[in-house]
């Protein structure tokens, strides 16, 4: 809208959190409370944005930049009320070049505001002509809330605080939402004037519906037809109730979008998640972070996703995976643990109790049981025998092995990486890969183990294993020495 300034208070400490992190901060559906506003407030798409920062701004400020690059930050040092805080934001904003037409005021805490409302609010005021506009709603239990006192023509005779309403005014149901809408010259004189004469010592902007009247301006509400959107938190308990309501909105959304959802319930999607037609979502399964999940895929039950690709007709069952692909008709599960950088190719398998770790498996390629794959490259179509580790840690770095097309290797085998089976090889079971072995060919366990006397000693000195082979040495040698009746 042309000539509207947004103002985001998100300065308040939010100590019933009880939290290290600031309360606006708080994630309700993979997003921060504050994001969720300033994406409703973009909707709008307003001339400018300010976020008035203050309580733990060294954490709230890079995130609201990193989100809203350009918007403003206005500092409020001391928090002496939501009226003080428009002043300051509107400092700021008046710096940056005139503000003119209409501001709007929300606060940082709404996680459930949604863009079409507040572009429903603000048009409405724009076309009203109104000093003030409240955006309010009605409530069941209006306990606790400012309550909306209109005249006989529905204009806005007060806001009345719970402490100070009359038995009367207790009964009304329409409450303020702590969102408002200004004339810009209005507020502009309007904020001078405010007092802080009152038990808390604060400025309150609510004060600015008295003195419009008194200037003999307008003051009107607009209804929201979905209270629960202007609805906060100021603890943990509160914060989970916006986060179930949340969880609620996005699932009803996908299914109607064509995505089935076997247990409402028991499922959760954050807001990021991206889901295509008939993808079916089993009971118990999270999709968090940025999933995308392809048409006909399955996931769940028990299933948990953290900003991964799920392919076309895929099925993942029982497994948690993060920043994990899973290509096309491929299957994952039962109780997999896929960890970042894996890759199953098109109908590839990752089976029960296998963990793969930065492991690209081929198209067609297999890990049916009890394995781990870490730091290796799988060829298509090959099988890799159940219990098999990929053993890629000498106790220093990292090293990679590499498994070439159609191979198939036997049960129980170890890989010492670095090493390479060549395609179409196979390996016996209970082998120790350690050399590597050539396409075509067969590996078989063989020579007698090798003992290698004090090679920790010599080769990890310095380190915790080699402290306690010394360590064990020397009882050792005690021992030793008592049994032989030595000096």
């Amino acid at each position: 809208m042309e000539n509207l300034t947004v103002i985001v208070l998100a300065a308040g400490g939010g100590t019933r959190m009880k939290s290290k992190t600031m309360k606006v901060l708080h994630p309700v559906a993979g997003r921060s409370m504050i994001g969720h506003v300033l994406r409703a407030v973009q909707a709008v798409e307003p001339e400018r944005i300010v976020v008035v920062v203050g309580n733990q701004r060294e954490q709230v400020g890079p995130h609201i930049t990193s989100l809203v690059p350009d918007a403003l930050l206005a500092v409020q040092e001391t928090q002496d009320g939501t009226g003080d805080a428009v002043r300051v934001a509107l400092d700021a904003a008046a710096a940056a070049g005139p503000v003119t037409g209409t501001v709007l005021v929300s606060a940082g805490d709404t996680p459930l505001l949604r863009g079409e409302s507040l572009r429903e609010f603000a048009a409405d005021h724009a076309a009203s002509g109104r000093a003030v506009s409240i955006l309010t709603g009605r409530v069941r239990n209006p306990f606790g809330y400012g309550r909306i006192v209109r005249d006989a023509d529905g204009s806005v005779l007060a806001i009345v605080e719970e402490k100070d309403a009359s038995a009367a005014e207790r009964e009304i149901d329409e409450i303020n939402s702590g969102i408002l809408a200004f004339d810009a010259d209005f507020l502009r004189s309007a904020l001078p004037r405010l007092s802080n004469d009152n038990a808390n010592g604060e400025y309150y902007l609510t004060d600015t519906v008295k003195i419009a009247r008194e200037d003999g301006l307008t003051v009107g509400g607009h209804l929201i037809d979905d209270v629960t959107e202007t609805e906060g938190a100021n603890d943990r308990a509160q914060l989970a109730e916006l986060g179930r309501q949340m969880n609620a909105r996005i699932v009803t959304a996908w299914m109607k979008e064509g995505v089935t959802v076997m247990d409402p319930a028991t499922t959760w999607i954050e807001d990021d998640v991206v889901l295509e037609r008939d993808v079916t979502i089993l009971p118990n399964t999270q999709l968090l972070g940025a999933t995308v999940v392809r048409e006909d895929a399955v996931i769940g039950p028990d299933t948990s996703l953290k900003d991964c690709e799920v392919g076309v007709g895929a099925r993942v069952l029982r497994t948690h995976a993060e920043l994990a692909v899973v290509g096309e008709s491929a299957t994952v599960g039962p109780f997999s643990y896929l960890r970042p950088g894996t890759q199953v190719g098109r109908s590839g398998k990752v089976g029960a109790f296998v963990e793969a770790k930065n492991a690209v498996l081929g198209d067609g390629a297999k890990v049916p049981h009890l394995s781990y794959v870490g730091d290796a490259t799988i060829g298509e179509g090959t099988n890799i025998g159940a219990g098999t580790i990929f053993a890629n840690y000498d106790g220093v770095n990292k090293h990679h092995t590499v498994v070439g097309a159609h191979a198939r290797t036997g049960s129980n085998n170890t890989f010492i990486a670095p090493v390479t089976i060549g395609d179409g090889a196979a390996t016996g079971g209970g082998t120790v890969v350690r050399e590597d072995v050539p396409p075509g060919a067969l590996a078989v366990p063989g020579a007698k183990q090798r003992v290698i006397e004090d090679w920790v000693l010599e080769r990890r000195r310095g380190t915790k294993q080699a402290d306690a082979a010394s360590r064990a040495h020397q009882v050792t040698g005690e021992v030793t020495g008592d049994s032989d009746g030595s000096e």
